[in-house]
């Protein structure tokens, strides 16, 4: 069974009731006019695109959840590499079931599809370094918990999942606190007072800021934000193993290598969840 992170906002079935009843509104009429109430058929879901396949787990709760009588084989598993013409899985039972359910399963496995195919380039881009690919919080409203779950088969990992399980001070919080010092001593202060142990990872824009984090002493990762990739080696070399190391912004797929090379612990990608290419799916009556 794939791995679904807990987040603390809808469950899964409210998800997709949510989005069945956002969809059908009143009814499915183009199918209520056209295919009789006990009409029984089969579909299969096809693939038309090269890449990592992702949503298999999620498809079969939406079948499930709009018609538990449905049944639904799958021919390959979540994170398996696809080719066009491969056979992704099929579904069985009521026609008009199977028809009102068609557009979630697709948007969603071709979106998460989509992102594990991405989040897997820029894996590969990084083989054999110690570079680890993490995604961001620049994901789509209430579909978070599925897009890093995508990000997860294509052989990245979750940075923070959401505003809760994590400290991380960025420009604005440092610019708000009144610099690097003071907004590390403050959150330190305020994990005491409420009993927290939460990792807490800051963003520095130039060496003199890195230099304040390294003397403060108050942080486990230093994030070094928009640093080219020989600024980012003189900065890894000056962190020396003290904190752990995350490299973010403006990295792509052509650079994503040189940013490895520099012996950085992680590097964070918005555009696994923000600018990846749907992978190509369809549904077809069988």
């Amino acid at each position: 069974m794939p791995f679904f992170v807990s987040l603390p906002i809808m469950d899964l079935e409210t998800f997709i009731r949510l989005s069945l009843e956002e969809d059908t509104g009143t009814g499915d009429h183009s199918s209520l006019a056209v295919v009789p109430p006990g009409a029984m058929g089969r579909a299969v879901l096809h693939v038309k695109d090269s890449g990592i396949l992702a949503g298999l787990e999620l498809a079969r709760q939406i079948f499930a959840h709009r018609d538990s009588s449905l049944s639904v084989t799958c021919h390959v598993s979540d994170g398996d590499r696809v080719s066009p013409g491969d056979t992704a899985l099929e579904v069985a039972g009521n026609k008009l079931s199977i028809l009102n359910s068609e557009r979630l399963v697709l948007n969603c496995m071709q979106r998460m599809s989509g992102i594990a195919t991405t989040t897997s380039r820029f894996v590969d881009a990084v083989a054999g370094t110690r570079a680890r690919i993490l995604d961001t919080r620049k994901t789509t409203p209430l579909f978070r918990r599925h897009e890093k779950e995508a990000v997860r088969l294509g052989g990245g990992e979750n940075h923070r999942m959401g505003l809760y399980d994590m400290i991380m001070l960025k420009d604005n919080h440092v610019d708000f606190a009144g610099g690097v010092a003071a907004c590390l001593d403050k959150v330190k202060a305020y994990q005491a007072a409420r009993g927290l142990n939460l990792d807490v990872e800051i963003e520095v824009r130039n060496t003199e800021e890195l230099e304040q984090v390294l003397a403060n002493g108050n942080a486990g990762r230093v994030m070094l934000d928009n640093f080219e990739p020989g600024a980012l080696l003189k900065a890894i070399r000056l962190v020396n193993g003290r904190l752990e190391t995350e490299a973010s912004g403006g990295i792509t797929l052509e650079n994503v290598r040189a940013y490895a090379e520099t012996g950085v612990d992680f590097i964070s990608v918005g555009g696994l969840t923000h600018s990846y290419r749907s992978l190509d799916l369809s549904l077809k009556a069988g």
